[in-house]
């Protein structure tokens, strides 16, 4: 696999910078694989974070270089830097100290699950309460019916069987790869929507193949997440 990891001053010269000359940079606690925030970074920004090891980063609105946690204390030690495939997007994996939104949350994406159960967020009832009949179609547009049933049904079969040479089932049986890659393609999601680049549905299925493996692996079956979510609109 690819290494994209940046140490050095001399790295960021691959990146490729937005005409403002900046980019935006993913933390995620390297512990449990939440995405903790976005911000933006300049290159003066990464490089006074790898001199220092702690975050810096651009404020758009202030014009200026800040120090994640230079008020609040709540700092993030850098533990790697990444660039992602294209060059234009920086995964920091970093150890909080403290809440990360300046909101006093634990992430600025609201509630999050921890790790055992794959970090993913989880909507509140209240939001699913309020979708229409016809969310999830694409707004009244006529769709083929759903295939993650049938997805379902084929990460069981591959549970029961364990072909050898599987993706899925070495995702099975590493549990630690598998939680890797469910924060891994959390972030990919997130930075799709950040980008606006229309990659988004293509991380949203890696991710929802992910959390299926994951979810499967942890006893729990498709048909208890479908019944939170009818649950949760009436």
């Amino acid at each position: 696999m690819t290494d994209r990891t940046l140490s050095a001053p001399g790295d960021l010269d691959a990146l490729r910078w937005n005409d403002g000359g900046l980019l935006p940079v993913v933390a995620q606690d390297a512990g449990d694989g939440r995405v903790l925030m976005v911000a933006w970074a300049n290159r003066e920004a990464l490089e006074r974070t790898l001199q220092t090891g702690l975050m810096h980063y651009w404020s758009r609105s202030r014009k200026k270089l800040w120090k994640k946690g230079e008020t609040s204390g709540n700092i993030q030690e850098v533990v790697s830097l990444h660039a992602d495939c294209d060059a234009d997007t920086v995964l920091a994996r970093v150890r909080m100290t403290g809440p990360a939104c300046h909101t006093g949350e634990g992430t600025c994406f609201g509630r999050l699950t921890g790790a055992a159960t794959a970090g993913t967020a989880e909507p509140t009832s209240g939001q699913v309460a309020d979708l229409p009949d016809n969310a999830g179609n694409g707004g009244g547009t006529s769709l083929e019916p759903s295939v993650l049933p049938e997805l379902w049904a084929l990460l069981e079969a591959r549970a029961r069987e364990r072909p050898e040479g599987s993706y899925t089932t070495r995702l099975l049986d590493d549990e630690n790869l598998r939680l890797k890659k469910l924060g891994e393609e959390t972030v990919e999601v997130v930075t799709a929507l950040l980008r606006g680049d229309g990659t988004a549905p293509d991380e949203a299925a890696d991710l929802i193949y992910h959390l299926m493996v994951a979810l499967l692996a942890g006893g729990a079956g498709w048909g208890d997440v479908e019944a939170r979510l009818r649950a949760r609109r009436r």
